[in-house]
């Protein structure tokens, strides 16, 4: 087994970090603070190409594998974990999602928009009653009318749904069927009905806009519907197992970082008249910090090749996904808990970049599927359960 990227992704990797250090760390503290989505960044990152990285050209994107997006939101997770999150949603929850299930045709309309940041995409699932029983607990109804299905409900901590221009959504086709009457439709910003009706204020990933987004009577036509009708859960679970393994690369790059800054502290910063990074005990935390980071990286970076190569043979890595993004995100708070202590006092203010990295951190251990969910995933594959 090969544990080396290849070049053309230690390419993309470098290029990505050096337009995010850049681009996105001199303003990072800004947007955490003024907990604003800067799309101005949004156009860059659709100049370079990265918003439809795992789409294939002709549709505008640029047809890399997993493993790139994964090297990309890791490079931008170092220096704001929000754009990050707003990017994971965008690239695989929502883009990815509708090339792998849409029709041409909606691969065709969407997609480049998307690619290009003219359009911004978001994933709509959770609702206020339906977090990690997102399939039961769904109460959005959509009832079919001509060519058009009437849309009523509301979700919930929507990421990008406050600037969303397209956005994959589930609801209750036939609520009697259960998982097995759900349908995925792409509903557009701007049909009547739809609107948001707050946006939420986080303790982290400040900047990356979430909301509550409410549906009266929204009117979507036929077209829109991905897949085919009471099919959703096809959709939905597609979709899934990629997503944590694409999102595991957040938690790396979150946790990359904490170690990196923790790492020049302790060179710099001087107690009893030395560099605390002369302290054994110092030395024993960035250790520690950086076995978890590496044992992570390689975690994530396998279970990225490992999806590839299931979703090709179509065979199932739930297991593997669960695993990558429950060990990444832990490690990535214990890290920047870490990097908070050696920074003392100046790690608990709020201008060191320590402190959001640890509330950043933390929203990775609930979001995509709490840790628990992640535990019950992997045991059930473990005992052969469905």
């Amino acid at each position: 087994m090969d544990f080396e990227l290849d070049e053309a992704h230690r390419l993309l990797r470098d290029t990505v970090a050096a337009w995010a250090e850049r681009e996105i760390g001199p303003i990072a503290d800004e947007i955490d603070r003024r907990d604003e989505f800067p799309p101005d960044l949004w156009v860059k990152m659709g100049e370079l190409g990265i918003l439809g990285i795992t789409v294939p050209p002709e549709y505008g994107g640029a047809g890399f594998d997993l493993l790139a997006g994964v090297l990309t939101i890791e490079q931008i997770a170092r220096f704001s974990g929000a754009v990050a999150l707003s990017y994971g949603a965008h690239a695989n929850l929502c883009t990815q999602n509708i090339y792998r299930n849409g029709s041409e045709e909606q691969r065709r309309r969407f997609l480049p928009p998307l690619c290009t940041g003219q359009h911004i995409g978001a994933l709509a699932m959770t609702e206020p009653d339906a977090g990690s029983d997102a399939v039961g607990g769904m109460q959005t109804r959509a009832v079919r009318d001509g060519d058009d299905y009437v849309l009523n409900g509301t979700k919930m901590f929507i990421t990008n749904g406050p600037v969303a221009d397209t956005i994959l959504l589930y609801a209750k086709t036939a609520p009697e069927r259960r998982q097995h009457g759900i349908t995925a439709f792409i509903v557009e910003k701007g049909m009547p009905g739809f609107s948001v009706s707050r946006k939420l204020d986080k303790v982290g990933h400040r900047g990356s806009p979430t909301g509550e987004l409410v549906l009266q009577d929204v009117r979507v036509p036929a077209r829109n519907v991905v897949g085919k009708e009471n099919e959703g859960v096809r959709v939905m679970m597609s979709g899934l197992d990629s997503e944590r393994a694409f999102l595991a690369g957040e938690s790396l790059g979150l946790a990359e970082r904490a170690l990196e800054l923790s790492v020049a502290y302790a060179k710099e910063r001087k107690q009893f008249g030395q560099p605390i990074g002369h302290f054994q005990l110092i030395q024993g935390k960035l250790a520690d910090m950086y076995v978890q980071v590496e044992s992570a990286r390689w975690l994530v970076y396998r279970t990225a090749v490992l999806a590839d190569q299931a979703e090709k043979e179509g065979r199932r890595f739930s297991k593997e996904a669960a695993a990558a993004i429950m060990y990444a995100a832990e490690v990535s708070t214990r890290v920047a808990l870490d990097a908070v202590q050696i920074h003392g006092g100046y790690g608990y203010l709020m201008d060191n970049p320590v402190q959001r990295i640890l509330r950043d951190a933390k929203l990775l251990e609930i979001g995509a599927g709490t840790t628990e969910i992640r535990k019950t995933i992997i045991a059930r594959e473990l005992l052969g359960l469905r």
